[in-house]
């Protein structure tokens, strides 16, 4: 029996070509949210989940930051996928015949100077592939859906223009989330996620990130938000580069750890960074 690997989406979504990148050899299963898709994968329903964490346009994705140090899964690999947007229309249809393109909320800023130049108003839906099932559904020449060439490809429709995206470097990075963590695996570019609170004490976030700084580990990600609602707790999210089992990472953590009340890691795992 094949392997699986849950998503949020319908087949056709940007997650779902994610999944095809990143685990050619697994069969991609639909959920309808993040939490799906973690407990689907915890409970042991299908062996992989794949999380959308970070947009190089729109940003991050809050539910997930918040989802995943509860989630009891572990980040065993990345994948970054170029989100090209096309617009899709049903067969014979034209550009000039499109008045309204369906698109999440998130896409439809993303593609706003096409729609504006082409007189195309911007409608929201729950979810880009979704978009283009109903439009392939109501079979009308003048509604679009914003989508990947996935999605095309799954509901029968025609690419009426390609790659109309207003960044030229639009990416989602995804994280593979697994039950079981594999910190034995070494490539020549390793990241290691992990969470902390600091403790409550002048500068100790300065102190707690100084053991990066002085071991020379490079952090490519710092984030904080808020935790049960509160504004007097903090979580932070880090990625840095390295393997824990490093001396210098080793020593850094450590300091970590005597400035945090708390320190959770998440995955080590290989990079897929592209490196000058």
């Amino acid at each position: 029996m094949a392997k699986r690997i849950a998503f949020q989406g319908e087949l056709g979504a940007y997650s779902h070509q994610a999944c095809q990148q990143a685990r050619p050899d697994f069969t991609p299963v639909p959920c309808t949210t993040f939490e799906e898709v973690v407990e689907k994968t915890r409970a042991g329903e299908v062996e992989l989940g794949m999380l959308a964490v970070e947009n190089s346009t729109y940003g991050r994705v809050a539910d997930v930051h918040s989802l995943l140090p509860r989630s009891g899964l572990h980040i065993v690999d990345e994948a970054f996928v170029r989100v090209h947007v096309n617009l899709l229309g049903v067969k014979g249809a034209q550009v000039s015949d499109v008045t309204e393109a369906h698109g999440h909320v998130v896409i439809l800023p993303q593609c706003a100077g096409f729609l504006k130049r082409h007189g195309i108003i911007g409608k929201v839906s729950s979810d880009n592939a979704r978009a283009a099932r109903e439009v392939a559904e109501a079979g009308l020449p003048q509604r679009a859906a914003l989508a990947s060439e996935l999605a095309a490809e799954i509901y029968g429709l025609e690419v009426l223009a390609r790659h109309i995206e207003d960044n030229a470097n639009n990416t989602t990075r995804f994280l593979v989330m697994s039950r079981e963590a594999d910190p034995s695996r070494r490539s020549a570019h390793m990241m290691t996620t992990f969470t902390f609170r600091v403790r409550n004490i002048p500068a100790a976030l300065y102190k707690a990130m100084g053991g990066f700084a002085t071991n020379g580990i490079n952090m490519t990600k710092l984030e904080s938000y808020m935790v049960g609602g509160s504004f007097t707790a903090t979580e932070f999210y880090a990625d840095i580069e390295g393997h824990p089992e490093d001396a210098n990472v080793t020593r850094a953590l450590e300091e970590l750890a005597y400035f945090s009340t708390e320190v959770r890691v998440l995955g080590v795992y290989p990079s897929d960074r592209r490196r000058d």
